[in-house]
C-alpha cells in the first residue's frame, strides 16, 4: 500500500478521533484546566487521542468532499458534547445547592476569586467547585471517561454519522436530575432557615422593641453553616449516585 495513503487513512482517523475527544475535555471540569495555557489543552488532547490509537477504526472510504468531512467531525463533536455534558452535569447540581444555600443564608454578599475560572463567585459556590474536583478524581471518574471514550471508538468508529435522536430525552432527563440533585442537597438547609425566619417574624410582631434583624444575619449563617457541616456526608454519596447515573447514561447510549 502506497506511503501516501496510509498516512491518509492515519490523519483522517485521528482528526476525526481528536473531534471527539477535544469535545468532552471542552466540558469536563479538570483542576487547574482553565488556567493552562491553550496549548497545553490541545496536548492533553491529543495526548489521549493518540493514546486510544489501539481501539481507532482505520479509515476505509474514498477520500470524503470537504462539506462531508466538515459533517463527520460535527458528528464525532456532537458525541464527545454529549459525553462531556453528562459529566458535567454531575458537578454543576452541587453548584447549584451552593448557589441556593448561599442565596438564602446570606453567604452570597461575600465573593472571592473563583480559582477554577478566575471570576467572582460566592464562597459556597467556589468551596463546591472545588469539593467536586477532588471527588472526581476521588471515584476514578476519570478513568471512566477514558474507558467511555475507549468504548466509543468501538460501538460508533470515527466516520459513522452519530444518531443522536434516540438519546435527546433521556439526555434532557440528566438536566432535570441535576436541578434534582442541587435540591436534596441544599433542602435541608433551607427548610432550616424558613423556619428561623417564620420564627423571628413571629417574634418581631409579638414585641416590635426587639431589634431582630440585625441578629437574623449571623444567626441564619451559623446555622446554614452547622446544617452544611452535619450533611456533609452526604455529599459524596449524592453525589456518587449522580455520577453513575450519568455515566450509566452513556455507557447505554454507546451500545
Amino acid at each position: 500500500m502506497p506511503v501516501d495513503t496510509i498516512s491518509f487513512e492515519w490523519m483522517t482517523s485521528f482528526l476525526l478521533t481528536l473531534a471527539r475527544v477535544g469535545a468532552v475535555f471542552s466540558f469536563v471540569e479538570i483542576p487547574g484546566f482553565k488556567q493552562a495555557p491553550e496549548m497545553t489543552k490541545v496536548g492533553l488532547a491529543v495526548v489521549v487521542s493518540v493514546s486510544l490509537y489501539p481501539v481507532w477504526p482505520m479509515w476505509r472510504g474514498p477520500i470524503p468532499s470537504e462539506g462531508y468531512f466538515l459533517v463527520l467531525l460535527m458528528s464525532e463533536a456532537a458525541l464527545g458534547l454529549m459525553i462531556g455534558l453528562a459529566l458535567r452535569f454531575v458537578e454543576e447540581g452541587l453548584l447549584i445547592s451552593a448557589q441556593m444555600v448561599g442565596l438564602q443564608a446570606g453567604y452570597s454578599f461575600a465573593s472571592t476569586i473563583d480559582p477554577t475560572s478566575q471570576a467572582d463567585s460566592s464562597v459556597l459556590q467556589v468551596l463546591a467547585g472545588l469539593v467536586s474536583s477532588l471527588l472526581f478524581f476521588a471515584f476514578r471518574l476519570h478513568e471512566q471517561v477514558i474507558k467511555a471514550l475507549a468504548q466509543s471508538m468501538v460501538s460508533h468508529p470515527p466516520g459513522q454519522l452519530f444518531q443522536l435522536k434516540a438519546s435527546v430525552e433521556p439526555f434532557l432527563s440528566l438536566g432535570g436530575a441535576m436541578f434534582t440533585a442541587g435540591l436534596r442537597l441544599a433542602f435541608p438547609v433551607i427548610a432550616l432557615l424558613l423556619f428561623i425566619d417564620i420564627s423571628l417574624a413571629l417574634l418581631g410582631r409579638l414585641n416590635s422593641q426587639l431589634q431582630l434583624l440585625s441578629l437574623s444575619f449571623p444567626i441564619k449563617m451559623l446555622v446554614a453553616l452547622a446544617v452544611l457541616a452535619i450533611t456533609s456526608p452526604a455529599i459524596p454519596v449524592i453525589y456518587e449516585s449522580t455520577a453513575a447515573r450519568n455515566l450509566g447514561f452513556v455507557i447505554r447510549s454507546l451500545r
